[in-house]
């Protein structure tokens, strides 16, 4: 017999897995030493309360042992012979199209600009240790995309185009801990992240599909109205429907597609900063305990949002335990971004602190009147925001920093608190170089957030520019709700990078639906 039972457990008596038998038994009136197995459905954190509890969903096995896998595993058979489509770009969108199209009996060809994900480490700490960006292998760039290096969370609310449940699953079967099947808010953890895409490679090997590191494309291969293919920087031509998922940072592959006339158009963004906390503090404010975390809890997250002048302000990409990290893809650029091992075990937390910015609001940057058919206007403004921020680092990847308190009463921090980011940063005015109407909006909604929880607007906080690339500045056209209708034929735009997607889970999603996509058009036209 198996049962399914909801659970309110103290997080003691999650961390145990007797201690969960015992309270099914309790629940479902059956002695202990029937329930021969059990399995976690469902856990999330109730920390609304002073007194936190576990909220789970388990199923039983009574009298009986679990017949099934934990999970279902996709047969990926052998595709040497298949009709290959093209796939540009290795991360989580480009990645799981290759996976979707072996499924379907397609031959994969991956193209993706940057290098390996073990060989992107030593590329990624040279920005650390030296101050030098690789144009070509670095948090945005190389196998595994922006997500290999920037935390690995999966928690979407994007789950109308597609099965998460698939997308966690296929995670699991290529190494990824099963946890994240259940857990209400998974994650891979940044160093556990790069083994699973690198089983996911051999994966695609072993099936018969094609991988090319260090292969940048330059153009697209046109026969009439149809793209039948891609040119490469090195004149190598790769033939095929293209899958283009070249992710949110590729700007040359923006610039290319705007002067070739294929459809373009600007798209909003949010910009604002890293604010880090320690990570005490904030277990402190969310468990409502001055003991933080304890021994059974994992370190605390938060969420907030609110309206200033019109703008949604909003916490993005929450990183508890983990670190600030340089993620600027090329020369004069200062970017942030966030991410955390699997323990999520450091000193710090943070988040991105970020406002609502339209394609219109390129003009107060930019000192150009704004044209909506400037396609590439907000990817420009991001650009200049970068510069400003390397240019208030000296010309360094220094982060520019300001205590949050310090921030909401106008004055230069006199000193900073120690940060996990590790090139270092500096000290500086966030409003003298920052738009006002950003770093107005951040303080207002800084004030409100303080108020909402209590300790959370402190000077023991700091905030680091800058945070740009939360998503792609241009989308790419498409018709979003059935792909077999695009508006360039052969040409599949894909993920994040453009436009619809937005993070790991919804850009693997994307890479399916476009996976389908392009085998169904293929066969509809070569068949």
């Amino acid at each position: 017999m198996i049962r399914e039972v909801r659970l309110r457990v103290l997080p003691f008596q999650a961390a145990d897995t007797e201690k969960i038998k015992q309270a099914v038994a309790r629940e479902t009136g059956d002695a202990a030493e029937r329930i021969l197995g059990m399995r976690i459905l469902k856990k999330s954190i109730d920390a609304r309360q002073r007194q936190v509890v576990v909220n789970l969903t388990v199923q039983a096995f009574v009298d009986e042992l679990p017949a099934e896998p934990e999970f279902p595993t996709v047969s990926y058979g052998d595709v040497s012979g298949g009709k290959p489509v093209v796939v540009v770009g290795a991360g989580p969108a480009g990645l799981f199209a290759a996976l979707r199209l072996i499924e379907l009996g397609m031959k994969p060809i991956v193209v993706e600009r940057g290098k390996n994900v073990r060989d992107r480490k030593r590329d990624i700490a040279r920005i650390s240790r030296e101050q030098k960006v690789d144009p070509e292998s670095n948090y945005s760039f190389g196998e595994g995309g922006a997500g290999a290096f920037s935390d690995g969370k999966l928690y979407t609310r994007s789950k109308k185009r597609g099965s998460v449940e698939k997308i966690l699953q296929v995670f699991c079967q290529h190494g990824a801990s099963t946890n994240i099947l259940y857990d209400a808010h998974p994650h891979i953890g940044t160093d556990r992240l790069p083994r699973v895409i690198e089983n996911m490679r051999n994966q695609i090997l072993r099936s018969g599909g094609e991988m090319h590191f260090q292969t940048k494309m330059t153009k697209l291969v046109r026969r009439g109205d149809e793209v039948v293919g891609i040119e490469c920087e090195d004149g190598r031509q790769f033939m095929g429907p293209v899958i283009l998922a070249t992710g949110h940072s590729a700007r040359d592959v923006y610039h290319y597609l705007y002067e070739a006339k294929y459809g373009v158009e600007a798209k909003g963004i949010a910009v604002g900063v890293r604010l880090e906390h320690p990570s005490k503090l904030i277990d402190q404010i969310q468990y409502h305990s001055r003991e933080g975390r304890g021994k059974y809890l994992p370190a605390a997250e938060y969420s907030f949002v609110t309206q200033v002048g019109g703008r949604g302000v909003y916490s993005f990409c929450m990183c508890p335990g983990g670190f600030v990290v340089p993620a600027a893809s090329g020369a004069n650029q200062v970017v942030v971004n966030g991410m955390s091992p699997s323990n999520r075990g450091s000193r710090w937390s943070n988040s991105g602190m970020v406002v609502e910015v339209r394609p219109e609001d390129c003009a107060a940057i930019l000192n150009r009147e704004w044209n909506p058919a400037d396609a590439l206007c907000v990817m420009e403004m991001q650009q200049e925001l970068e510069r400003l921020c390397y240019e208030q680092a000296g010309g360094t990847q220094h982060a520019p920093a300001q205590r949050m308190g310090d921030f909401v009463q106008g004055r230069r921090s006199a000193d900073l608190p120690e940060s996990s980011y590790t090139p270092g940063v500096v000290s500086v005015d966030m409003h003298q170089w920052m738009p006002r109407f950003i770093t107005g909006r951040l303080r207002e909604a800084f004030q409100v957030f303080g108020k909402k929880s209590k300790g959370f607007l402190t000077n023991e906080a700091v905030l680091l520019a800058v945070e740009t690339r939360t998503s792609a500045p241009v989308r790419i056209l498409r018709n979003a709700e059935d792909l077999q209708h695009v508006v360039t034929r052969g040409l599949f735009p894909c993920g994040e990078g453009a436009g619809y997607a937005g993070g790991i889970v919804s850009a693997a999603i994307d890479g399916e639906r476009c996976a389908d996509a392009a085998a169904a058009v293929y066969h509809q036209v070569k068949a």
